[in-house]
């Protein structure tokens, strides 16, 4: 039997290794960069997300691993900046350590997840909605800078209760 002289023509694609249906993910590209505003642990955990989804669990691992770093460095750079406010040194080192800890998580990491669903899927996934997870990255950044204002603020308060404790 010949082929249909009148089919449209297919072109074999190699780049694409397409296996089975893509299940629904969160872009991995647009997760790295709402990272810039959210810091890696929210790129990290849509990351995990979507690892579990392709059922490589052990890449979602490698996720939250730099989840559980990247909210540890957070939380102790707040801390420290908290604990020395008057520090400009330590304000700078803060900045500095999160723009190398962004840079890690996205080299080290996210780049890899974007690689492999490029790969296998090409541009054609179906894609999950930000709405959700925007939503929580606001509501926990507010919450972050609600508790880091009252811990300064408690810390204010002890410094000028010791402070303004007359000598006897």
């Amino acid at each position: 039997m010949s082929a249909n002289p009148y089919a449209p023509p297919t072109a074999r694609v190699d780049d694409v290794g397409q296996t089975g249906a893509a299940p629904s993910l969160w872009n991995p590209n647009a997760a790295a960069n709402w990272s810039l505003l959210f810091s890696p642990a929210f790129g990290a955990w849509l990351h995990m997300k979507n690892w579990r989804a392709l059922g490589e669990s052990e890449k979602a691992e490698g996720s939250r691993r730099w989840i559980i770093i990247s909210l540890v460095l957070v939380v102790g750079a707040s801390l420290a900046s908290g604990l020395m406010p008057d520090s400009k040194a330590i304000d700078g080192a803060s900045r500095t350590f999160a723009l190398v800890l962004l840079i890690a998580w996205y080299f080290s990491s996210a780049r890899a997840q974007a690689a492999y669903i490029k790969q296998r899927y090409g541009k054609d996934y179906p894609r999950k909605g930000w709405s959700r997870p925007l939503s929580w990255a606001f509501g926990v950044l507010i919450a972050f800078f609600l508790a880091v204002f009252v811990v300064a603020f408690l810390i204010g308060m002890a410094n000028a209760g010791i402070a303004g404790t007359p000598a006897r």
